[in-house]
């Protein structure tokens, strides 16, 4: 149990990182100022700065976040008239106290009469009735209530650079879900292998824990030879059918496992004429070509499968119990994880490309809204006004988070029931 725990947590770990990341990178290569890397929402359980920014864990692990200067409206707490601490480097104020200023150190105490932190980057004061011009730095510090928030000229803002470096920041978030998708496809099918052709065995790739099968002592790897005398060459239904008639009667099967036979006891549930195994045919290793195929294919079909869903969530073809919040996700990861981990490795392949597609979607406070009004302001010319766009992100953001509480509430009743 414990193990399973720690693969879900490390799935959906893996998944938003690799996806903040991409926001990430591609920020700091357009220049701008990167204050927050977070995972998870709500209160803080960890947090080291390094750098410019400061990395969080957060409590409740639905998605994480990156957090660029500009992106919202940038709070400048200093204003003229206000007396603040400067510190000086080479002429050049690299920190401004606004509170304490009697426990400072190292400091020179002045009125603001004028200030620009984003453009001109220069600062004046009246120190004891004299008039002095100092030059900022583009990396300097304001101090207050015992936080540093570092200043953020306008090339280094989100808003403060070209239309296409935004994009491309916004778009690196799903774009590095469809490349880990991808390498997933590639590793799994490194992991399993493909049917030898023509073959004429049949595999167990798992069991079920508890079940008949597992308790016989079938193990992952066994070829199944015979059933009650019967040889089974390498049809697996077969092997079914025999299994479902004879719910509740003891079966004879024959194994081979590492050269050596062996016999087995195995009585199919008699409620259900299931022996909880996982049935496969003799596989091999793939080459390259057919491992890059197979990725490619397996990207285009899950693809497919992902936007046929949306296509029924649209059009009201679905119930509310078809739909599954973080709740039901986790559940099925970690019944995913029982059966091993190549099977792991392809859920996680699937949810990472469904992760990336859905921030895609054209719904406020997603990657694909913002987007939508990025390529607005480039046809434009001009962005739109950021108040606005903050509202809109607000509210889709808001609609997200309560349709999130009710797909958990009724992923919890689902749980409860069962």
């Amino acid at each position: 149990m414990v193990q399973i725990v720690f693969l879900v947590v490390l799935v959906f770990f893996v998944l938003v990182t690799i996806h903040e990341f991409g926001h990430f990178y591609f920020a700091r290569r357009a220049g701008i100022l990167v204050r927050e890397f977070a995972i998870g929402f709500g209160p803080k359980l960890f947090s080291i700065k390094r750098g410019e920014t400061r990395y969080t864990l957060r409590l409740l692990p639905a998605g994480g976040f990156v957090r660029m200067a500009g992106e919202d409206p940038e709070v400048v707490e200093m204003q003229p008239g206000q007396t603040v601490g400067v510190r000086l480097k080479d002429g050049k104020a690299t920190r401004f106290y606004l509170d304490r200023l009697n426990e400072r150190t190292n400091i020179m105490r002045g009125e603001v009469k004028a200030l620009d932190l984003e453009r001109d980057l220069f600062v004046t004061l009246d120190v004891d009735g004299d008039i002095q011009r100092y030059d900022v730095h583009p990396q300097a510090l304001i101090v207050a209530r015992g936080q540093e928030t570092q200043i953020a000229p306008i090339d280094r803002q989100f808003g403060g650079v070209s239309t296409g470096k935004r994009a491309m920041a916004i778009f690196a978030g799903p774009m590095m879900n469809f490349i880990l998708a991808f390498m997933l496809f590639i590793v799994y099918l490194q992991m399993s292998g493909v049917p030898v052709e023509n073959s004429t065995k049949v595999i167990v790739s798992g069991t079920e824990a508890g079940m008949p099968a597992a308790q016989a002592g079938l193990h992952k790897g066994d070829w199944i030879k015979s059933v009650n005398g019967e040889e089974i060459v390498g049809d697996s239904s077969v092997l079914v059918g025999k299994i479902t008639a004879s719910a509740g009667k003891p079966m004879k099967w024959i194994v081979e496992r590492k050269g050596k036979e062996l016999e087995l006891s195995v009585t199919p549930d008699k409620a259900t004429g299931k022996v909880g195994v996982y049935l496969s045919p003799e596989m091999r290793r793939p080459g390259i070509g057919e491992t890059l195929k197979f990725a490619g294919t397996s990207m285009v079909d899950t693809t497919k499968n992902i936007f046929e869903s949306f296509r029924k969530l649209i059009f009201g073809e679905f119930k509310l119990d078809d739909l599954g919040g973080p709740v039901r996700t986790a559940q099925m990861t970690g019944e995913i994880a029982k059966q091993g981990l190549p099977q792991l490795t392809l859920w996680s392949a699937i949810l990472s490309l469904y992760l990336g597609i859905f921030n895609l979607l054209p719904i406020p406070a997603l990657d694909g809204s913002r987007l939508i009004f990025i390529g607005l302001e480039a046809v434009r010319g001009k962005p739109v006004d950021p108040n606005r766009e903050s509202m809109v992100h607000f509210i889709g953001f808001a609609m997200l988070m309560l349709l999130m509480v009710v797909v958990t509430y009724n992923d919890i009743l689902r749980l409860v029931k069962n």
